[in-house]
């Protein structure tokens, strides 16, 4: 089972989503900006893409600028509860397997989570 975290109204989520599927993938779809990731789940997600949260934040949104996100002296903790709030900063799309994960830029990296 693999759990993409997906925005409909964006291309390359939506294209990851059908190569998934395509290779008979079993997929829980999950439309984080409606069911954001709690802050544990991000934390966890972030621990598998082996990122930091800067690296996943959207920093073209406007809430970026809005929220000073910019600044950095923000902490790990701080980001993420402001990723969870504001789910649209959170790039995407995500896809996550029992042990791995992989940000779908470009969405033919999600099918990393189908190879042994």
């Amino acid at each position: 089972m693999i759990r993409l975290y997906h925005n409909p109204r964006c291309s390359k989520s939506r294209e990851a989503l059908a190569l998934l599927q395509e290779a008979g993938a079993e997929v829980e779809v999950i439309e984080y900006l409606k069911h954001p990731p709690s802050a544990a789940e991000l934390d966890r997600i972030l621990t598998l893409l082996q990122l930091e949260p800067r690296d996943l934040l959207r920093t073209k949104e406007e809430e970026y600028e809005t929220l000073c996100l910019d600044d950095i002296t923000l902490e790990r903790e701080s980001l993420i509860e402001t990723m969870v709030d504001n789910p649209m900063l959170i790039e995407r799309p995500i896809a996550v397997s029992e042990d791995k994960a992989v940000l779908g830029r470009p969405p033919e990296k999600v099918l990393a989570l189908l190879q042994h």
